[in-house]
C-alpha cells in the first residue's frame, strides 16, 4: 500500500507534539507512533506509513522552491515506502537553503541536494529506529 499524506491540523500536531528523531542541516523528521495514543487510532489509519511536508514562507520565500521540496520529499518517502516503519511522519524545513548557492527557484542543482538531504535524513532515522529495537 502507498504512503498515505497528512491532511488535518490535527494530525499535524499530533505527530509534531515530540522531538525530532533526525535533523540534517535543512531539514528536521518528527515521527508519532501510530499505537502511541488512543485518539491515533482515529487519527491515522493503521498498517502504512503516513508523511506529512512542512515547509514555511519564512524559509523558502518562492512558492516552486516549496513545491519542489514537496514534491521531492514524497517521492523519497513513496521509494522508501517498504523500507518505512507504519508511524506518521512529518518532514519540517528548518532553515533555508541559500540563494547565493542556488539562484534558480528550482534547479537540478537544488533538487539534487535537496534529495541527498533527505536521503540521509530518513537514513538516520531508521537507524535510530533499527538501535531503539
Amino acid at each position: 500500500m502507498a504512503v498515505r499524506r497528512l491532511k488535518t491540523r490535527v494530525q499535524f500536531q499530533a505527530v509534531l507534539a515530540g522531538a525530532p528523531v533526525a535533523k540534517t542541516p535543512h531539514f528536521a523528521l518528527h515521527r508519532a507512533a501510530l499505537h502511541s495514543a488512543p485518539s491515533a487510532v482515529s487519527l491515522f489509519a493503521p498498517g502504512v506509513a503516513h508523511v506529512g511536508v512542512l515547509t514555511p514562507k519564512r524559509w523558502a520565500k518562492r512558492a516552486v522552491t516549496r513545491n519542489t521540496m514537496r514534491r521531492q520529499i514524497y517521492a523519497v518517502a513513496a521509494e522508501l515506502q517498504t523500507q518505512l516503519p507504519h508511524a506518521a511522519w512529518v518532514v519540517r524545513l528548518r532553515t533555508a537553503f541559500a540563494r547565493e548557492q542556488f539562484p534558480s527557484a528550482t534547479s537540478e542543482a537544488l533538487k539534487k541536494a535537496i534529495r541527498a538531504e533527505l536521503l540521509a535524513l530518513w537514513q538516520r532515522a531508521m537507524a535510530r529506529e533499527t538501535a531503539s529495537a
